[in-house]
């Protein structure tokens, strides 16, 4: 796996980067990797930027080449990247218990669709671009910004964490990313298995039971931008599931049925808490 990946001292986006090779027409193979330590215009959702302090996270870029995998079913990618980061951290974190405090979620999860959460507080964010040829998949650009080393974050996001805020120890990081290189390969196949891969999904999903509070948003369709949030649409509800496009179905209490597509729904998480 080490020949796939490429490591760069700083760029403005690795997921720039790499969709920039790829416009130059040369051939990359499947999983080719490019990643840094620091980014000086790193992308989140939604134009949204991801603040890292340089040399002390893990930011990287992974070329997906599916196969055979319809545009419909596109939402697989936002189901297997993040597994991958999860059973990575999962490994790491195994002697590090989670206390318990009213309020909060436990442990390591994914929230839908594919942040990485500890707790109530976001250790990874993924950023995915595809491009499509007719009704299937070409090629899939999977960003991730995982906190590893940094202690101290300085923008307005309301609730980051990083390891070393968990674990008080320092990592390798270029060790962490052959890791993980290593998970999505050994993952990949799944992207032509479904069903287990929505089983594996579901069983890491943030806020997998019970009920809890949601906000809905008014949004354009394309782009995709939220146009209004108004907290007196705050109602509970419970995540019963994510259908094959990858919108996500809440049951309330009433067992009435609504379904959301990404950033129709906002997640009301207690802020600064574990």
């Amino acid at each position: 796996m080490t020949q796939l990946l490429n490591y760069i001292e700083q760029t403005d986006s690795t997921n720039n980067r790499l969709k920039q090779l790829l416009a130059q027409g040369g051939p990359l193979p499947n999983l080719y990797t490019l990643y840094t330590f620091y980014q000086t215009a790193g992308r989140g959702q939604q134009g949204n930027s991801w603040e890292s302090e340089q040399g002390k996270n893990l930011l990287f870029s992974t070329l997906i080449l599916p196969q055979q995998l319809p545009a419909a079913a596109q939402f697989r990618l936002s189901m297997l990247a993040p597994l991958a980061i999860v059973n990575v951290i999962n490994r790491l974190l195994r002697s590090f218990p989670f206390p318990k405090q009213e309020g909060t979620e436990e442990g390591l999860s994914i929230k839908w669709p594919n942040d990485i959460y500890i707790g109530n507080r976001k250790l990874a964010g993924i950023l995915i671009e595809n491009t499509l040829e007719g009704n299937m998949v070409a090629t899939s650009v999977v960003g991730i910004g995982l906190n590893v080393n940094q202690t101290v974050f300085h923008s307005d996001a309301p609730n980051p964490v990083s390891l070393k805020q968990i674990t008080s120890e320092n990592y390798d990081l270029h060790l962490l990313m052959q890791q993980i290189m290593c998970e999505m390969h050994s993952l990949l196949p799944l992207l032509m298995q479904p069903q287990q891969l929505k089983s594996y999904y579901m069983q890491h999903l943030y806020r997998a039971q019970g009920f809890h509070p949601y906000i809905e948003r008014v949004v354009s369709v394309d782009p995709t931008t939220i146009l209004q949030t108004t907290d007196s649409r705050q109602f509970l509800a419970r995540i019963t599931d994510i259908d094959d496009n990858g919108s996500l179905c809440l049951t309330l209490p009433d067992n009435s049925v609504r379904h959301y597509h990404f950033k129709q729904i906002r997640f009301v998480i207690p802020n600064n808490s574990l």
